[in-house]
C-alpha cells in the first residue's frame, strides 16, 4: 500500500464518518431540537459535507414519496466514497 493511497483512504474514511454523523444528526432533528451542541454539530457536518453533496443534488434531486423526501444525492455520494475508499486502500 502506497503512502498516497493510505492518506487518501484515511481522508475518505474521515469523510464517511462525517457523513454518518450528518445522517444521525439530521434524523435527530426530526424528533427534537436537542441541546445547543447538537445544532452546532449539525451545522459543522453540513458545512463540511454540503460542498460535495450539492453538485450531485442538482443532478439527482430528492425523491418524494408521499410526505417523505429521500435524498438520493447523499446516498450516491456515500456509496461513491465507500468505493473510492476501497480503491485508495488497494493502491
Amino acid at each position: 500500500m502506497s503512502l498516497i493511497g493510505a492518506l487518501l483512504g484515511y481522508a475518505l474514511t474521515a469523510f464517511i464518518l462525517l457523513m454518518i454523523a450528518r445522517m444521525i444528526l439530521d434524523w435527530t432533528r426530526l424528533v427534537t431540537t436537542g441541546p445547543w451542541w447538537v445544532s452546532r454539530a449539525r451545522a459543522i457536518t453540513q458545512r463540511w459535507t454540503e460542498p460535495v453533496i450539492a453538485p450531485v443534488r442538482r443532478v439527482l434531486p430528492p425523491l418524494r414519496a408521499g410526505g417523505v423526501g429521500i435524498d438520493l444525492a447523499f446516498t450516491a455520494v456515500f456509496i461513491l466514497a465507500l468505493i473510492l475508499r476501497s480503491v485508495a486502500f488497494s493502491l
